[in-house]
């Protein structure tokens, strides 16, 4: 080895080893790798190329490289597309890396080129380790296949040993870390260990892969003979006549039974010949038989008779439903519509918005049966895929039709009616947007000729009547709400849930947990407890689960410690339900500074929201906690800027906004807020803080409000009257605008309540702080 040592720039390789006395080209990516390249060519030094160990890696150290390399040349450089270069160099001789130098921009390495070893063999020797290198590389060829025929010639035309194995290790696909060993080899005889070596393993290889693959033939060959005799079989059987002519004559017989167009007809027995055409065994005959029952079975013209009486839907709704008379009166309405036009496609599409568990499917289900219709619910809630809508192409292994033809196989009736629930819920994923394939549907315009995509015929939806289902208006894709009429279903009073428990929950609770009314009763004032102290919601639905767990508990009393009978009451609830769940959130007993109750609606009904404002020396800072929307933080903002334009008129210090912070805060920090209702709460709270000015405790209020003091409408009054009322509250201040609202709402709502309408912020003051 020589003792002269090189500085050169250099570049470690992912997954090449490149060998003296070869000319290769390779492409660099990294930043110091091009620079380095660049370097040695601009130059003219050599470049040290060394193969890294992990391929992977993406900025090797000094371990992370083998040491011995290749002195190279570069002949070419070329740059390609999305920064990479390809470099095309010539390789002189081996080097061994001492160590990296990091005083450039590229990858430097003191290096030490090793001499080329004189020859160990004499003439005989070579020429013995010459053949038996060609008997292996013969071995080789026959059992991988791998070289060309004019590349095994050459190699054998080859009869320089050190020749011969360079160019074996360069026209065979070798690994770079066999490669590197070849490079690190000292001497002609453990290079040749090393060619030989890596030939040995893959003829070994080979000749167990041309075992199995043989052994892989002849159990081709008998499952091809196994195949032909099944299909001589299947031939037998034709000729002596079995069920799968039979069953071809069965769908035939039905095709021309059936009540449908004529198009349909058409493309059934054409799809019966297709059929007759295959083998009884034959995957496509499956596929049509599958298709062919599938469109039998659907109520083409099949239809119920509707039934016009109102007066009957009327008495159904009433019996079935307690209170909403306003929805009732829609739904009425609708139907009479549908009466005056016949029921076909003229009537708009009816989208029934409410809370949970307040009666959108069960109102539903009263309207079908009011009309003797059959009576379809399609979920909606997750389905991102088009194709649970239009279905998929008969084609596709597994096909199937979409959930509207099916929903009409279930009815067995082309006039059903059709629950779209949870239609807010709706995904968009991948596969399509199931909203947009629902528009078609809704469509009167177009629904008479709706193209499942697994039918392939079009199906009239005109007949049928659609009835959809939602929680928040706001998720439903706008084309969609442009189909239907709204129809808000409110929560319910406490009056109204009492009623509905009372007359419908228990009694259905009773059969359904097989207890006699002689062997349990629940007092008006139990009732009364469980909806106040055991459920937070707009609808009934934790309320019917309460009064299950009640009857559930006294099913074990009445078998296990042998009682005849029992009573639960106000006083003994906690007995059956344990501890109360909820408590009611009271008006504060005193007035206090900065802390003002607001009114707030939410998904399962309204609620009291105490909004408190503290002050505090510092730089005029505004700090808003309690997990609020970006809506509220605004109405903050707002708030904040009315109350610093009035300040003087309530003897605040013109310097008060400068040298104080201001801290706003929403309790229950864990729920998230949002929405503009809470602007004149929170105007309120920052005036009582910074004039020190306390607030009426009774005054509970909700509005938005504007720069110029101004009070905005809201939504969701009828609830959040609801709540003050539960809360104690003796005034409620409302938008003036929000007065045909108020006029809808229950006198049993509004009854021991003063509720102020106001439109600026000097009346929702005036009433609110006290002087």
């Amino acid at each position: 080895m020589s003792e002269k040592i090189f500085r050169l720039p250099a570049i470690p390789l992912r997954g090449l080893t490149i060998l003296p006395g070869t000319t290769v080209h390779f492409d660099v990516s990294r930043k110091s790798s091009i620079l380095a390249a660049e370097a040695a060519m601009v130059h003219g030094v050599r470049l040290f190329v060394v193969a890294q160990k992990d391929p992977v890696e993406e900025t090797p150290g000094f371990d992370g490289i083998y040491r011995m390399g290749t002195l190279v040349n570069i002949k070419q450089l070329s740059k390609l597309p999305d920064n990479v270069v390809r470099v095309m160099v010539e390789a002189e001789s081996k080097a061994e890396v001492i160590e990296f130098l990091d005083e450039a921009d590229y990858l430097e390495a003191r290096v030490v080129p090793h001499q080329v070893e004189e020859v160990e063999l004499n003439d005989v020797q070579e020429e013995a380790f010459a053949r038996e290198l060609k008997d292996m590389l013969k071995a080789f060829d026959s059992s991988t296949h791998e070289l060309p025929v004019t590349a095994l010639q050459s190699l054998l035309n080859i009869s320089k040993l050190e020749e011969l194995m360079l160019q074996s290790m360069m026209r065979i696909k070798v690994g770079f870390k066999t490669k590197q060993e070849f490079l690190e080899a000292d001497g002609t005889v453990e290079r040749f260990e090393v060619v030989a070596k890596f030939l040995n393993k893959e003829n070994e290889i080979g000749a167990i892969r041309n075992e199995i693959v043989e052994k892989v033939k002849e159990r081709l060959d008998k499952n091809q003979r196994e195949h032909i005799l099944r299909e001589q079989m299947q031939v037998i059987r034709e000729e002596l006549g079995d069920d799968y002519m039979s069953g071809a004559e069965e769908l035939e017989e039905k095709i021309m039974e059936l009540d449908a167009d004529e198009a349909v007809k058409e493309k059934l027995l054409k799809e019966l010949n297709r059929y007759k055409s295959f083998g009884g065994n034959a995957m496509e005959s499956n596929i049509i038989r599958t298709y062919i029952e599938t469109l039998l079975d659907l109520p083409w013209n099949q239809v119920t008779e509707e039934n016009p009486d109102l007066n009957n839907a009327q008495e159904i709704l009433d019996r079935d439903h307690y209170g909403l008379e306003k929805v009732k009166a829609r739904v009425l309405e609708f139907l009479a519509v549908r009466v005056l036009t016949q029921a076909r496609g003229n009537s708009p599409i009816v989208c029934l918005v409410g809370p949970p568990g307040t009666g959108k499917t069960s109102i539903a289900k009263s309207v079908a049966e009011a009309l003797n219709k059959s009576y379809v619910r399609i979920s909606l809630g997750g389905v991102d895929d088009e194709s649970e809508i239009r279905g998929h192409r008969k084609t596709y292994v597994g096909a199937m039709p979409g959930r509207i033809a099916n929903a009409l196989k279930q009815a067995k009736s082309s006039n059903p009616l059709i629950l779209f629930d949870e239609i807010d819920k709706l995904g968009r994923g991948i596969h399509g947007d199931p909203a947009s394939a629902l528009l078609e549907v809704m469509d009167s315009e177009q629904n008479f000729a709706f193209r499942d995509n697994y039918v392939e015929v079009p199906i009239d939806l005109s007949k049928a009547l659609f009835i959809a289902t939602a929680n928040d208006m706001n998720t439903i894709p706008l084309p969609l709400i442009d189909r239907m009429e709204i129809i808000e279903v409110e929560g319910y009073t406490e009056n109204e849930k009492f009623h509905i428990a009372k007359e419908h929950l228990v009694d259905k609770e009773f059969e359904k947990n097989g207890i006699k009314k002689s062997q349990l009763k629940i007092t008006d004032e139990g009732i009364y407890s469980i909806i106040k102290y055991y459920t937070r919601e707009a609808g009934v639905r934790q309320l019917d689960r309460e009064i299950s767990e009640i009857c559930r508990k006294a099913a074990r009393f009445l078998v296990q410690d042998g009682k005849k009978s029992l009573k639960v009451t106000s006083k003994n609830i906690e007995k059956y339900l344990g501890k109360k769940k909820f408590d009611i959130e009271l008006a504060n007993d005193e007035n206090d500074i900065g802390i003002v109750r607001g009114l707030a609606w939410t998904a399962v009904g309204g609620t009291t929201l105490q909004i408190e404002v503290n002050t505090m020396p510092g730089k005029g800072e505004l700090r808003i906690t309690g997990q609020l929307g970006d809506v509220m933080k605004e109405s903050a903002q707002i708030a904040l800027s009315y109350v610093r334009s009035i300040a003087e008129n309530y003897d605040v210090d013109k310097e008060f906004f400068a040298e104080n912070d201001l801290h706003i805060h929403v309790p229950e920090g864990a729920v998230p807020k949002d929405g503009p209702s809470a602007g004149i709460t929170m105007a309120t709270a920052i005036l009582s803080a910074v004039s020190g000015i306390p607030v009426n405790c009774k005054v509970a209020m909700t509005g938005e409000i504007n720069l110029r003091g101004k009070v905005m409408p809201i939504g969701g009054l009828k609830e959040k009257l609801l709540a003050a009322k539960n809360a104690g509250i003796e005034k409620v201040l409302v938008p003036k605008k929000n007065i045909p609202d108020a006029e809808e709402i229950s006198q049993e709502i509004k009854e021991g309540m003063e509720i102020v309408f106001v439109e600026q912020m000097d009346q929702v003051l005036k009433h609110a702080l006290v002087k």
